[in-house]
């Protein structure tokens, strides 16, 4: 069976994706993006949180879906907080600011789908706006 399949399709294994580290036990491994598809139109990854670990309040410039695949979250999506369990996902429009963090004990994983290539995180307490996955782009810390 060849390795990947003919392009511009992509096969993506997490193992051999170089993690970006986020911080305090955040670390998101990037799938599908400008950084290694010329044609995507979705950016993808998975990001995993240490208990008690979440990410700062932002948004986006694009909209998001996330599916939780492990452990306990907390999704803030505007004014509201939601209890979420493996297998429940979350649809967030552009420019409204949300978080997600773990609430439970061990790993909490999250699929992410971001609908667009050129995506930017902007910062809720600051109003600072950055490229998703750049250097700034980090902030792991402990959850509420």
């Amino acid at each position: 069976m060849p390795e990947q399949p003919t392009p511009p399709s992509l096969l993506v294994r997490p193992d051999t994706v170089a993690p970006f580290d986020r911080g305090n036990g955040v670390v998101t491994i990037p799938y599908v993006g400008k950084w290694n598809c010329e044609t995507n139109a979705v950016t993808t990854g998975q990001t995993r949180f240490a208990e008690g670990t979440g990410l700062p309040l932002h948004s986006h410039n694009v909209e998001e879906s996330v599916l939780v695949l492990e452990g306990e979250a907390v999704a803030e999506i505007g004014d509201e907080s939601f209890a979420l369990v493996a297998g429940e996902a979350t649809w967030v429009p552009a420019g409204v600011p949300h978080r997600f963090w773990n609430r439970g004990s061990g790993v909490m994983r999250i699929y992410w789908v971001y609908g667009g290539r050129d995506v930017t995180r902007t910062m809720t307490a600051t109003g600072e706006t950055f490229e998703h996955l750049s250097e700034s782009d980090r902030g792991g810390r402990s959850a509420p």
